[in-house]
Formats: structure tokens, C-alpha cells, sequence
């Protein structure tokens, strides 16, 4: 029996969206499940267990971009886990995973810039400047500057954009203008899915304004 093309077509394309809807609300759903896990490991355990932790993390980062190698948000996560990771860990195995991170988080502005409001110019601007420079690693505060702009630019009001900057211009010393932006990423909107994430992050703010302000009276 053969079908009118009208017919197929009213049949494909449901199943196709269907299946396509299924796919991104499954992505969506491990994105949300690393972001959660990440703020655990992150602001919650230390030493062994937030080295054990992040190392699966890593494992798990990488998976998920794998099955979804187009998806900015998996590989900006797969940057920030790896970055975050090299933090906590230190040495020269913290060099090659923060070279791991630049190039998710630089493949990730080559999809889409604005995933997640920007947080691939957040997390790759915080890397330039951590990371030692030439001929050790490839930090650069210049660069640094650049891309933490842009995120700004993208995300002018948000919690990490203005902490992170602020964070950059303490290592630069400009501890006025630092000043100005933690008190913005202070005074920033929560995120209802993220409350451990944006606690943890508020204390280190507090952090950030107490060392600010001691540069500022002495």
C-alpha cells in the first residue's frame, strides 16, 4: 500500500520533533545533574574526596560531550569541571588539565559565544589569568581582561561575570575598581536552580570585599 507524500510527512515530522525535544530535555537534564555535582565537590569536600570527585566529574564531562559533541553548554561544563579541577589539584598535572579546559571552553565560543550568558569568556578569561605564562603555561592577563570583558558585556549583571572580574582586578591590584564589582556580584539576582552554588560563590565574594578592603585602608 503506498502513502500519500503528505501523509509520511505528517507522520515523520511529529516523531522527529518528538525525539529531537527528548534529546535536548535529556542533555539539559545531565548538564543540571553535573552543575550540581560540581558545586558539591566544589564548595562541600576536600582533599581525597574532591580529588576522587573531580576526577570522575572529568570522566563524566567528557562522556556527555561525546554523545553531544555540538552542545556548547556540555563542553562549557566540560571546561569548567577540568578548570576547576586544576585548582584543586595544583602541580604540573594541573597545567595539562587547565590546557584541556582552554580548548573545551574555546571550542564551545566557536559553537555559540552567549551559552549559558557567557560563561565560556567567564571560565576562559579566570584560566588565562591563574595559569602561569610563557614558557611554562599560557596565561596572560591581557587576555584575561578580553575575554572576562566580553562576558561582562554578555551578562553585565551576573553573579560570576562581576565576581570573576572583580577577582582579576585583585591580582592586578586595582582594588577600587574590584570593589565595584563584587559588590555588584554581591547584590546579584539568585539562581533558584543553583543555591549551594551561589552560596559557595557569595563566600568567596565576602572573601574577595574583606582582602579589597584591607589593600584599600592600609
Amino acid at each position: 500500500m503506498r502513502y500519500p507524500l503528505k501523509n509520511i510527512f505528517s507522520i515523520t515530522v511529529p516523531l522527529f520533533i518528538l525525539s529531537a525535544g527528548s534529546a535536548w530535555a535529556d542533555l539539559n537534564d545531565d548538564i543540571s545533574k553535573l552543575q550540581h555535582r560540581w558545586a558539591d565537590a566544589n564548595y562541600q569536600l576536600y582533599e581525597k574526596a574532591q580529588l576522587s570527585t573531580f576526577e570522575t566529574l572529568v570522566s563524566d564531562s567528557e562522556q556527555l560531550v561525546a554523545t553531544h559533541p555540538k552542545s556548547a553548554d556540555a563542553l562549557v561544563w566540560s571546561g569548567i569541571i577540568k578548570s576547576t579541577y586544576a585548582g584543586a589539584k595544583g602541580g604540573l598535572g594541573a597545567l595539562s588539565l587547565a590546557k584541556k579546559a582552554k580548548t573545551d571552553l574555546e571550542q564551545a565560543l566557536g559553537i555559540d559565544p552567549e551559552a549559558l550568558n557567557g560563561s565560556a569568556y567567564t571560565s576562559l578569561g579566570t584560566l588565562y589569568f591563574n595559569v602561569p605564562g610563557w614558557p611554562i603555561g599560557f596565561g596572560s592577563d591581557k587576555k584575561a581582561e578580553e575575554l572576562l570583558l566580553k562576558a561582562l558585556a554578555i551578562n553585565p549583571d551576573g553573579l560570576d561575570t562581576n565576581y570573576f572580574f572583580g577577582d582579576y582586578l585583585i591580582h592586578e591590584k586595582r582594588y577600587q575598581e574590584a570593589r565595584i564589582y563584587l559588590l555588584k556580584a554581591k547584590g546579584a539576582s539568585p539562581r533558584p536552580d543553583r543555591p549551594l552554588a551561589d552560596a559557595g560563590r557569595q563566600k568567596e565574594i565576602t572573601q574577595a570585599l574583606a582582602i579589597v578592603d584591607q589593600k584599600l585602608g592600609d
